[in-house]
């Protein structure tokens, strides 16, 4: 069953290859979306290779929606995107898949149904296609070589919806079951060193033991130190006290 979150349709026009309709459904579903429509696969429907090549996300292929022509696919959209890396001599706004994306997500919150097209592997979409289509997505790739891969333009433009629609840290800190140390905890640490580095001379000319010290104080306060860490370089320094003595 259909997951019911509102989100674009990809269709898939005049795909040559039963594998790369499989890669595609797994590149959707690896980013929630369901909802695939396939245009005239040449070769045939249903296909064992797709579904081979789908892994877990067969789920999408036995709910497809199959059509003989463009036009079926897109008749209920109200908004569609072609995606295509190759300069056309058409007067369309030509977006980004990040960008395209976030149009697609305002669209669908406004209540229009929004369809993104991606062309056959052999040359993409034709100019018939894409003069279907409102809007162009361009990938920015390398010039010398603009051809991708049906199910790679399919996962750029899927990651695209979900970073578009969902808040997802940019940076996450794995702490690996400890936390993060305290001002107090860093304080112990600091005084700990500068007390131990102090009995072993350290600190010398004495002139400029203050600014050796304030030194050390910053250098503690700017390191990013979990409550493991402190506890380690507690144990470092009492272990080197506990070899000097021993010698």
């Amino acid at each position: 069953m259909a997951t019911g979150i509102a989100q674009p349709a990809f269709v898939l026009v005049r795909p040559q290859m039963g594998e790369n309709i499989g890669a595609a459904a797994r590149a959707m579903w690896n980013f929630r979306l369901d909802r695939m429509r396939v245009v005239a696969p040449r070769d045939g429907w249903p296909s064992e290779r797709a579904v081979a090549m789908a892994s877990g996300a067969g789920r999408l292929l036995d709910e497809a929606v199959l059509t003989d022509d463009l036009a079926g696919a897109l008749e209920s959209s109200h908004f569609v995107f072609a995606t295509t890396a190759r300069p056309r001599d058409m007067t369309k706004p030509v977006y980004t898949p990040e960008k395209a994306m976030q149009e697609a997500r305002d669209r669908i919150a406004s209540g229009q149904r929004v369809s993104v097209m991606f062309g056959p592997e052999r040359a993409g979409l034709e100019n018939a296609d894409i003069a279907q289509a409102n809007a162009i997505i361009s990938v920015p790739v390398n010039p010398d070589y603009a051809s991708l891969n049906l199910a790679q333009c399919v996962l750029l433009c899927a990651y695209e919806w979900q970073r578009a629609t969902q808040e997802t840290p940019e940076i996450i800190e794995e702490l690996a079951g400890t936390e993060w140390a305290n001002g107090q905890e860093v304080e112990h640490l600091a005084k700990h060193y500068e007390d131990r580095m102090d009995e072993a001379g350290f600190f010398f000319p004495e002139h400029k033991a203050d600014a050796m010290k304030l030194n050390l104080r910053n250098m503690w306060s700017r390191l990013p130190l979990t409550r493991a860490d402190v506890q380690m370089m507690h144990g470092m320094m009492r272990q080197m006290v506990r070899w000097k003595d021993k010698s």
